[in-house]
């Protein structure tokens, strides 16, 4: 990794000399990144590879649960459907997800006293094919692990600073890995496996092709964090009820949240608000679910859909759909009295930014270009897990016995005055990255300043 030669003058202001300060600075910053971020970067590709392919990871696993022999017969309706789950599972039916395809079973959310469970069931003969927590699948386990929310919201907070700090790692590894008139290293691995040097190219190479993916990477998960994410939304959400412009108009709204009675929903829709049905003074009978289920389809929503159920006389029949084509995302609300769609809005209704957020997302899932985005996505993953492992393996290379090995400081401190400034800017921006860039700043002060630099 030396590839300059420092002044035994701490002041010398040379060319030269400035920029073995700057390579020190940049390379010491780059190891604190790693120490930070690598472990959980690693489990993140992990969990990330695998949620790729979440459809057929969990279609395959709970196979008795999910699939069904596809048959020419018409499907049951929704609510023999609904009728056969509480039959099997007495409680309150709270949604019904309807199939994707013709051999896919339907699954009714039901609220017991032993909590939420999904029953699924064979949408042609309404059997009962077992039952599940709600959100109890493989994915969802895996899904959780990927956030750290099943350690609790204070591991879900290390996603914010995690995805900050492997910011900073891409940016430090490219000036690491720029041409300095060194024959290997660029694009070429030398040694073996026995030599430092290999770890040390095989982790500069892969990150040099990976690096801006792992940005991006980066980037479109932060709307996930539990922060910045969290107030960048309610930022975003503040008005017409958490909708776009244009498309909430003057109809009665509730305080409950679109993400609480749907289930998990679109980063743009966290704050939207469920309108509420009118009964009129008559107080007209319900429609029931079979018929809103029948304007649902005759509004051309995506098979697929989550449609949940009425909670209280005021409350609506409410569709979502996610499939992997933006295009297709929809939301309706519909009168539970009248049948009327209170809200009806997709994708084309977002504005610009969330356009470009939803887009990022999808592409970070793995949606956005079908298999070939899948495939692309699993090759960062694995190129994450190359890069820890080479890390990690370079690191015990040449870590001093007794050391934790961090690289020098550079003899001028205000080239790392002036590294810490620059980041100190992401840190404004994402403040739990700010809050832990400050303690790396004061670690690096009480300990690694106390011996001075000695020439090389």
């Amino acid at each position: 990794m030396n590839a300059t030669t420092l002044s035994a003058e701490p002041g010398a202001d040379t060319a030269s000399d400035r920029a073995a300060n700057l390579y020190r600075a940049v390379w010491r910053w780059h190891f604190y990144a790693g120490l930070m971020v690598l472990p959980f970067m690693a489990l993140l590709a992990v969990t990330g590879g695998l949620y790729l392919f979440r459809d057929a990871i969990d279609r395959a696993w709970h196979a008795d649960l999910k699939q069904v022999v596809a048959r020419e017969a018409t499907p049951l309706p929704a609510s023999r459907l609904i009728d056969a789950a509480l039959a099997a599972r007495p409680g309150t039916a709270l949604k019904i997800v309807v199939p994707t395809t013709p051999d896919s079973s339907a699954e009714v959310v039901v609220k017991a006293e032993s909590g939420r469970r999904s029953v699924y069931v064979d949408p042609y003969d309404g059997r009962v094919l077992g039952e599940l927590a709600d959100r109890g699948t493989l994915m969802w386990l895996v899904r959780r692990l990927h956030s750290l929310a099943e350690f609790g919201p204070v591991a879900n907070a290390i996603i914010e600073i995690v995805g900050g700090w492997a910011i900073l790692l891409v940016g430090t590894g490219f000036y690491l890995w720029w041409p300095r008139r060194q024959t290997g290293g660029v694009i070429s691995v030398r040694g073996t496996p026995r030599r430092r040097v290999f770890w040390r190219d095989l982790h500069a190479v892969t990150g040099a092709f990976a690096g801006l993916a792992i940005g991006f990477l980066a980037l479109s998960g932060m709307p996930w964090s539990m922060f910045w994410g969290a107030k960048v939304n309610e930022w975003a959400n503040s008005s017409n009820y958490g909708y776009p412009a244009g498309v909430y108009v003057d109809v009665p709204m509730s305080d409950e949240h679109l993400a609480h009675a749907n289930g998990p929903t679109t980063w743009s829709l966290e704050q939207a608000r469920m309108p509420e049905s009118q009964p009129a003074s008559a107080a007209p009978a319900p429609i029931g679910i079979d018929r809103a289920v029948a304007i649902i389809d005759g509004l051309g929503v995506s098979p697929g859909y989550t449609l949940s159920l009425p909670a209280s006389p005021t409350g609506v029949y409410s569709a979502t759909v996610y499939p992997a084509d933006l295009s297709r995302q929809r939301i309706v609300h519909l009168d539970q009295y009248s049948g009327k769609p209170l809200i009806d809005m997709s994708y084309a209704d977002y504005g610009p930014a969330a356009k470009a957020m939803e887009w990022g997302i999808n592409v970070h899932m793995g949606q956005e270009f079908g298999l070939a985005n899948q495939l692309f996505m699993l090759a960062i993953c694995l190129a994450i897990i190359l890069m820890s492992v080479s890390a990690g393996v370079m690191w015990w290379k040449r870590r001093p016995a007794g050391s934790l090995g961090v690289p020098p400081a550079p003899a001028n401190r205000s080239v790392m005055a002036g590294l810490v400034a620059i980041m100190a800017v992401v840190g404004v921006i994402l403040p739990l990255v700010g809050a832990s860039l400050v303690v790396m700043v004061a670690l690096d002060l009480a300990f690694a300043w106390r011996r001075r630099p000695v020439a090389a």
